[in-house]
């Protein structure tokens, strides 16, 4: 397991595709980690949705990663304004793929989220630069997040609608079960990042748009690298990322469904079993295994599943990066 090398225009040839695999590769080694406290992992299913689910979703993504990912320039290549890409159009006929390509609903909402606009920050900093790098990328990141429209919103709230995520419940201002929510959008030009400026309170997902990934690039992405390099082990890096990402951030998708006070819990519990070595002791290995049978209840309510979407964010920032297991 080692980077590649410097990651070049020219070292990748196809720009759009080595991004798309890029993204791809994250999605599937993040599914593939396990065990994975309390959410689908290689050796557990839920009822509804099974492991083959996300692994046929991340098929399903590739078109969308590589278009996201051509976004910087026009046919004449010259550079387009970035409030015309259009990522939630790009979110919006993703979502509808991945629901076409599987059976188990709602798989990869979140993690689509977060990384449309990664594809199009990472082909931008491809078309701008002679190498790849992690600080121009994230600039852009924030330029492209940024620069979102009203209609980048109707889109966003019309993939929600397909996606049909749970835990939703009713917020007071442009509730996205409102059917006037995306009239009053419109009307006011209220740009997709200022809707998440709204739910970025009670929703990670959307206050890593407005904080500029802070959780992917600051939390995720450091401890991936650094667990890589203490274990050399792929599969115990990703599960140990997952761990310090809940044990820091309490999982959002688990505060919606079950409460404050569990989220705050199942955070304690990743905490302690880091502290006990994770996967690399006896001790660790038996804590992770009684924390994902705790989280794996029937409802589906304790489920950390936006811990799941910011760690796969966090992978893909090494696989763009040169990073190859």
């Amino acid at each position: 397991m080692k980077d590649v090398g410097i990651i070049t225009p020219a070292t990748i040839g196809n720009v759009p595709e080595h991004i798309s695999q890029c993204l791809q590769l994250a999605i599937l080694l993040e599914v593939s980690a396990y065990p994975k406290p309390g959410n689908v992992h290689r050796t557990f299913d839920f009822q509804k949705t099974r492991y083959e689910h996300f692994l046929a979703s991340s098929v399903a993504l590739a078109p969308h990663f590589r278009n996201a990912a051509n976004q910087n320039t026009t046919t004449l290549g010259n550079k387009i304004m970035l409030s015309n890409v259009g990522v939630g159009r790009i979110i919006k006929d993703a979502v509808a793929d991945v629901i076409t390509w599987q059976h188990g609903g709602n798989t990869l909402l979140g993690s689509i989220v977060l990384l449309i606009p990664m594809a199009v920050a990472a082909g931008l900093t491809l078309a701008e630069n002679t190498r790849f790098s992690v600080n121009r990328f994230r600039a852009n990141l924030k330029s492209v997040v940024e620069s979102t429209t009203a209609e980048d919103a109707v889109n966003v709230y019309d993939a929600i609608s397909v996606a049909r995520p749970g835990g939703l419940g009713r917020v007071p201002r442009l509730d996205v079960t409102d059917a006037e929510s995306k009239r009053k959008i419109l009307k006011k030009g209220t740009s997709l990042y200022e809707v998440f400026k709204i739910s970025s309170s009670w929703d990670s997902i959307s206050a890593e748009w407005v904080n500029n990934y802070h959780i992917t690039f600051d939390i995720g992405y450091p401890f991936f690298k650094l667990q890589l390099k203490q274990t050399n082990d792929i599969n115990t890096a990703i599960v140990h990322t997952y761990l310090k990402i809940l044990s820091e951030v309490p999982d959002t998708l688990v505060i919606r469904k079950a409460g404050l006070e569990k989220a705050k819990w199942a955070s304690s519990q990743a905490k302690q079993i880091l502290e006990a070595g994770g996967i690399t002791t006896k001790k660790g290995r038996s804590m992770i295994l009684e924390l994902d049978r705790k989280l794996h209840d029937s409802d589906h309510k304790l489920n950390p599943g936006t811990t799941a979407d910011i760690t796969s964010a966090s992978i893909a920032i090494a696989v763009l990066d040169g990073y190859r297991p």
